[in-house]
């Protein structure tokens, strides 16, 4: 189904270890608004979805996001690799190092490991793309936080262009929202529409 290729979707070259951002960018590999569950979201909608054109974006944006967690993964690594064990210490990497030393791990800032249940796929295409675009935006506003957190312009860089990857997504599950509803029998988005009624 899908064609591989072994680059990265965008180049990730850091110089500097620094566990404190590898802590908290580590959210968006595994938290609850990151790029795992956005793709586990998106590849599960799509079989459910009652427009193929939308199945095709679902399957799209799916596998981008499969993308982005290569790009998490790298920086998440490239900030970890060679840490000593003072800088473990100074920078509060204990927690993750005892229980991941610097493996990739998915989980969220605090810690919390990632869980299927920060994600929906509900067969219903209104709902579900409310959701997405919704998802898109909690992403965003995240990488908006780590954006505020780091300075190393090395970091920056993948980040700003992870965050305008979500804002793309948004606009696209938005258009596909129009689309959707344009199809219903009633164009009341909120009223009973038989049209997706199982026979």
């Amino acid at each position: 189904m899908w064609n591989y290729e072994r680059k990265l979707q965008y180049p990730v070259r850091i110089a500097k270890p620094d566990a404190r951002a590898a802590k908290i960018i580590i959210t968006q590999y595994g938290g609850p608004d990151g790029e795992l569950g956005a793709s586990m979201r998106y590849l599960s909608q799509r079989y459910t979805m009652s427009d193929k054109n939308v199945v095709g974006l679902l399957t799209d944006i799916g596998t981008e996001e499969l993308a982005h967690l290569e790009i998490i993964s790298a920086i998440v690594y490239q900030l970890t690799r060679n840490l000593t064990p003072a800088q473990i210490k100074e920078q509060g990497f204990e927690p993750y190092f005892v229980d991941h030393t610097t493996g990739i791990y998915p989980c969220s800032a605090s810690g919390d490991p990632f869980t299927a249940a920060c994600f929906q796929s509900s067969g219903d295409p209104i709902a579900d793309l409310a959701e997405d675009m919704a998802a898109e935006q909690k992403a965003r506003k995240t990488y908006d936080n780590i954006l505020r957190l780091v300075d190393d312009p090395d970091v920056i860089d993948p980040i700003r262009f992870l965050r305008e990857r979500e804002i793309v997504h948004f606009q696209r599950f938005g258009e596909a929202m129009n689309d959707v509803v344009d199809s219903l029998d009633c164009r009341n988005v909120y009223a009973f529409n038989p049209s997706f009624i199982v026979k």
